[in-house]
């Protein structure tokens, strides 16, 4: 492994990376943009909570030149290697980068004391112990529910077709009776097909947002072709009924991915807010007409932005007409991503976002 003389700002991980003289030019002309805050702690002990925006923006004026900052490469944005309580972020002044420290004193003393970390397997519980880009209190419920889905990709899926005593809805603990290819999976969740998404500058229909109603629990497979499964309804978040469609209850997704700006610039709208509100405020839920079809992956940072409006000048006595300047007021998180819409989390904003506004690569 190589050591490194030169002053840009580097972090190893968990494998060494070697930079060429391109790569060393691009990584100076980064770092000029992704300037260290005025009032950048000496170190901070990484605790539970924790989050990589949260750390990044004790750093950084711009959280999202994490990557950039920590020289990460496309595949470590995507899958990084994580950060866990207990280690130690150093900002070293006089080299001008970041390290991770195991907190001995020797850490704290200089360059000769920074931890490498080498590859190694982690198991799935220290895994879930590593700390998330965003809280996942926000958008815990939106990594399985709501389900963005096209216009029949829930038409192949398990349905229900009746009710034990032919009742109209069902409740906790009633049993309800399914057809449908269940493979192995015995635990459902419930959706119903929901309201049209709208492109705001198009009209066009991109999507619904299939409504989650509740699980379901398989009790007895069917053993004859035209006889339906036997289910139990283990929660109920809406009434569900006859002609409701199930799919498998997958485990939650652990949002690991680095915050970073979109691989290539972008613009897009808000489509709508979750609940169905007219505006949003911090830590809200909303949807983007941009999603993986335009590049957008997990992790993807935009800014909020609100175009200014045009109007008549009054004080003119030529009745002239003036636009007002574009407003960026806040901040992105894309946690969830579909062909053609995201999810995004509502971040450090100085006004309430609404349906229309714009999202655009951070300046």
């Amino acid at each position: 492994m190589k050591n490194f003389s030169t002053a840009a700002l580097l972090l190893v991980l968990a494998s060494a990376f070697v930079p060429t003289a391109q790569a060393q030019t691009s990584t100076d002309a980064n770092v000029a943009r992704c300037a260290f805050r005025a009032d950048a702690p000496d170190r901070h002990v990484v605790v539970r909570g924790d989050t990589l925006w949260d750390i990044s923006g004790r750093f950084l004026e711009k959280p999202w030149c994490w990557p950039q900052v920590w020289n990460l490469n496309r595949d470590q944005i995507r899958n990084p290697h994580w950060i866990y309580p207990g280690q130690i972020v150093y900002f070293d002044r006089a080299q001008g980068r970041l390290r991770i420290g195991d907190g001995s004193a020797s850490a704290a003393d200089g360059a000769t004391a920074t931890v490498r970390l080498s590859p190694r397997i982690r198991s799935e519980e220290a895994g879930n112990q590593a700390i998330a880009s965003v809280s996942l209190r926000e958008i815990g419920q939106f990594l399985t529910e709501p389900l963005i889905v096209d216009a029949d990709e829930l038409a192949g899926t398990p349905r229900i077709v009746a009710t034990r005593e032919q009742r109209v809805v069902v409740g906790n603990d009633d049993t309800a009776y399914v057809r449908g290819d269940l493979g192995d999976n015995k635990e459902f969740r419930v959706f119903r097909s929901g309201k049209p998404l709208k492109d705001p500058s198009t009209g066009k229909v991109i999507g619904y947002e299939a409504a989650f109603l509740g699980t379901m629990l398989l009790k007895r497979t069917s053993t004859e072709e035209n006889q339906p499964h036997t289910f139990v309804v283990t929660s109920v978040k809406q009434e569900m009924g006859v002609g409701d469609r199930l799919l498998p209850i997958e485990p939650t997704p652990f949002i690991n991915y680095v915050p970073h700006p979109p691989a290539q610039p972008l613009q897009g709208q808000i489509v709508s807010i979750y609940n169905g509100v007219s505006q949003a405020g911090q830590n809200q839920i909303v949807t983007i007409n941009r999603g993986r079809n335009d590049g957008l992956d997990i992790g993807t940072v935009l800014e909020l932005q609100r175009l200014g409006r045009t109007m008549r000048d009054r004080t003119s006595t030529e009745k002239e007409t003036i636009k007002l300047p574009d407003e960026r007021y806040g901040r992105l998180f894309v946690f969830r991503v579909f062909n053609n819409i995201s999810y995004g989390l509502v971040l450090q904003v100085r006004d309430t976002v609404q349906v229309g506004d714009v999202v655009s690569s951070p300046e």
